[in-house]
């Protein structure tokens, strides 16, 4: 091992990095807070990591001693392996090697789990135990499914599902899914807003909106309840604040602030107001926090969001640390052509962001951006302005050429962007390329379960257990749904007629499932001849004999009464006062070896399924297939997760409870929430098809081509979950309610319009109720370089794909999967299948926490004897 650190200057140069001087300035400096303000393409991500190597390497501050967080699962995993491997440059030269596993980096829900269970916040020094954090949908399964019903009970709120759609949405519909859904929305926000119950009725008298709050109150009492208890990403912040807050209220001194050196926070737009009451608490005792971000490109109001958080940065700092900031502007763009960067600058300075309009005060960061690729040749284009159905056709003949001009290196690398892909221009846009031959991939398009490879899928499924009945309910989602069953069980059959081996296997199962649902239902039975209940403990010499002379027992189901193994277990758990109960027994003998994810797999060996696998191997790609047969599986072991079916057992298999469950329930609810096609965390979009994506969903991608396939957008004033919670908040001198419709509307275009690196085109309609927003209008005008006008020739080559920051690979994550078999590494490496029966703990991993609880309780012990013999 050398004592020589390389220099700075050393490792950029070992890394091909050469940052201009406000990033070095942003790497290197070192004093009071620091913030950066960020624009599209300036390289931000490559700052953070180089800021946090300089920080371990050459300012000797430990891993653990900083926190390290971005916005999304993506992001943090990019830091993580491009961190690892630019300490590995540094290990190379030196011999000493960096411990990144006890260093605080991801997201913030991620970290706020870590800081509840992590003894340095206990007095104790004693592990505490975080709750289970539950996300989006498994929130919406846990109020809509487990507790609604019960809680409006208790409340004796009677036409519940009326008032609350009134309340929100101004019409009286009986819709549950509807009600649950804007319940969340408004419980969210109150969680983010540190709103107690107690608090929130003292601001208002609306006599809908006190029972919403008194909802509220038991939604999180249903939490804390729940087994094991779980939290939902809002109020798990309020948790890790309240430990940080408790940690000192018992120690009497700063120590919550003390635990880390450093506190860096990327995409500082997108907290909420809570997290920066969470950044400054963690960041009080040595008051150095980076944050890094751009208000043009928050676009998560509507997940409680607030912009204001990174605009009035320099005076929080005041007003937590007591002190100012220094602030470091990135304002090199590295992406985008010179023309590009000029009409975003352009679009977004067109709004009026001045505070009451003529004060020098404004809601927005001002800045200059600067494009460090100086080709001044067109890079953004319009179609003609014409009806949408010709533009559409002109704009798919010019990808057209595009592709087969050899300008991308794969058809995904031409982004269509939307702000909702749910408008007929998705449609229009979409039939137009499919006439020139192109295919198409479109995430959010339409509700996932329609797609092709899902229909299929489940299809076969049902034939498995059994198609779901409908019901008498009337609602037209509750329709479209049987439709949907109808279909996918139809389709099924198509696919039966041209596999036999796929009927046979799907016949097979069928008698399995029957098989073990009669002999469950003929051990219940002798169950009640006997007089047995279900709950007392089995007893073989009493019991067993009966048992095994149930009518038409089955040979399966005798072997578990009948193994020698089996009967051992049973007796030693009896003489520790634990024996196995008769229910246990009953339901392990009529149990499957297989479940639903098991099934999934099997069904995809046969010829329809196991195309989309070949599909994805051939030289022209297209893999889109197969990444919604991996997102099918994700959903699947969902469920699993959910609902605690990892072994089938005919007790959930009898009186149709998996079909009403699974189906009628599950699927269902994924039918209504509208849960979109694949998103991948490191390859998100299928080689050999355009992606058609929301604008939200391009947020932090590029690509070298983007169309924006509808530049109109309705700004029908604030979201209804604004208006409601806006009044409940202390003033903090914020965007007025009437202006945030229209400042979000310009973020979010600007994001849009920031993602093209070679070419941006703009589709532009004309005709009755097809105009597009201001300021397009404007700034298309006449003399506006058009696509008829295009020279394809001036469009840049195309670039490997090679990703911005290091990867890293493990011997035995990828190498030795690799090897054992390529198309399982293909499966569940590149495209996120879920792996049947994963849902495990590593026994050496539980070893090691618990050897490591009794040392830190040693280590307490000894610190209070200490204490006691000085006293």
């Amino acid at each position: 091992m050398s004592d020589v650190v390389p220099a700075l200057e050393e490792l950029w140069e070992a890394a091909e990095f050469d940052p201009n001087d406000q990033q070095k300035r942003a790497i290197q400096y070192v004093g009071r807070p620091l913030f950066l303000t960020a624009g599209p393409g300036s390289g931000k991500t490559r700052v953070l990591l180089w800021r946090t190597v300089h920080l371990i390497v050459h300012k000797e501050v430990k891993p653990e001693e900083i926190f390290l967080s971005t916005f999304t699962e993506k992001a943090a995993l990019q830091l993580k392996e491009g961190l690892t491997a630019l300490l590995g440059l540094v290990t190379a030269r030196t011999g000493n090697y960096f411990d990144l596993t006890k260093m605080y980096i991801g997201t913030l829900h991620s970290l706020c789990q870590r800081v509840i269970a992590d003894r340095r916040f206990s007095p104790d020094r004693q592990r505490p135990k975080a709750p289970l954090l539950i996300d989006e949908l498994s929130q919406y399964l846990h109020l809509r499914d487990r507790n609604w019903r019960a809680i409006l009970s208790e409340l004796g709120w009677k036409n519940a599902n009326q008032e609350i759609n009134e309340f929100f949405a101004g019409r009286a519909s009986v819709s549950r899914h509807h009600a649950v859904s804007s319940c969340i929305s408004l419980f969210n926000r109150f969680s983010e807003e540190s709103l107690d119950p107690p608090r929130l009725r003292t601001r208002t008298s609306d006599p809908t909106l006190l029972r919403l709050i008194e909802l509220y109150e038991k939604y999180r009492e249903s939490l804390r309840q729940a087994k094991p208890p779980v939290t939902d990403f809002a109020l798990l912040q309020q948790e890790a604040l309240r430990t940080l807050e408790d940690l000192d209220r018992r120690v009497g001194a700063s120590r919550a602030g003390s635990i880390f050196k450093h506190v860096i926070i990327d995409e500082y737009q997108d907290t909420n107001t809570i997290q920066e009451r969470l950044i400054f608490k963690l960041a009080s005792g040595h008051k150095q926090v980076c944050v890094v971000g751009d208000d043009d490109q928050a676009l998560y109001r509507f997940r409680g969001a607030t912009v204001e958080n990174l605009v009035r940065f320099p005076e929080r700092c005041r007003t937590y640390l007591g002190t100012h900031p220094e602030v470091v502007p990135l304002n090199v763009n590295y992406r985008s052509r010179k023309r590009i960067v000029s009409f975003y600058s352009d679009f977004i300075s067109r709004c009026d962001w001045r505070k009451n309009g003529k004060s020098k005060l404004y809601y927005r960061v001002m800045k200059e951006l600067e494009a460090k690729r100086k080709d001044s040749r067109v890079s953004v284009i319009a179609s003609g302005r014409d009806h949408p159905d010709v533009a559409c056709a002109e704009i798919a003949r010019l990808v057209k050429r595009i592709i087969e001009a050899g300008k991308v290196a794969d058809p995904n690398q031409i982004a269509f962007l939307y702000p909702s892909l749910k408008s007929v221009q998705v449609g229009r846009m979409a039939g137009a390329l499919e006439a020139e031959g192109l295919k198409v991939y479109a995430p959010r398009a339409h509700t996932f379960l329609e797609v092709d490879e899902a229909v299929g899928m489940l299809g076969v499924v049902m034939h498995v257990f059994g198609k779901p009945e409908r019901g008498g309910y009337g609602g037209r989602d509750y329709a479209n749904f049987f439709d949907w069953v109808d279909e996918a069980f139809s389709g099924a059959k198509a696919l039966f007629s041209t596999d036999a081996a796929l009927e046979r296997f799907v016949s097979d199962r069928r008698k399995e499932t029957r098989l073990v649902v009669n002999d469950y239902q003929a051990l219940l039975k002798v169950s009640e001849r006997e007089g047995w209940a279900m709950s007392q403990p089995y007893d073989p010499d009493a019991m067993k004999r009966p048992l095994l002379g149930a009518d038409g027992l089955s040979r399966r189901a005798k072997r578990t009464f009948l193994s020698a193994y089996v009967e051992g277990l049973v007796r030693n758990r009896a003489r520790t006062q634990r024996p196995f109960t008769l229910t246990y027994m009953i339901l392990r003998a009529t149990s499957l070896d297989w479940n639903i994810l098991d099934l999934f797999y099997r069904i995809c060996g046969f010829r329809h399924f196991r195309k989309m696998f070949e599909q994805a191997e051939r030289v022209k790609k297209d893999e889109g297939p197969v990444c919604n047969l991996s997102l099918l599986s994700q959903y699947i072991g969902r469920f699993i997760d959910e609902y605690n079916a990892s072994v089938l057992s005919a007790g959930f298999l009898a009186d149709d409870r998996l079909q009403q469950t699974f189906f009628a329930s599950y699927l269902y609810a994924l039918f209504r929430r509208g849960e979109s096609e694949y998103e991948d965390a490191e390859d998100p979009f299928p080689r050999g098809r355009i992606p058609f994506l929301t604008i939200h969903q391009a947020k932090g991608l590029e690509f070298p081509v983007v169309v924006l396939g509808n530049p109109r957008k309705n700004g029908w004033g604030p979201q209804r979950v604004e208006e409601i919670v806006y009044p409940l908040l202390p003033r903090r001198g914020g965007e007025p309610l009437d202006r945030m419709a229209e400042f979000d509307v310009m973020r979010m275009f600007y994001v849009a319009l920031s993602r093209a690196k070679n070419l941006l085109v703009i589709a532009h309609y004309s005709g009755q109720g097809q105009s597009i927003n201001e300021p397009f209008s404007s700034m298309l005008d006449d003399d506006f370089p058009r696509i008829i006008e295009f020279e394809l020739e001036t469009l840049p080559e195309p670039e490997d794909a090679d990703a911005e920051l290091p990867k890293t690979y493990s011997y035995t994550g990828d190498f030795l999967l690799y090897k054992r078999c390529p198309r399982q590494y293909m499966a569940f490496r590149k495209y996120g299948f879920v792996p049947s029966r994963s849902q495990t703990m590593f026994f050496g991993s539980l070893i090691h926490e618990t050897i490591d609880d009794l040392h830190q309780h040693l280590i307490d012990k000894r610190g209070r004897n200490a204490q006691e013999q000085r006293a």
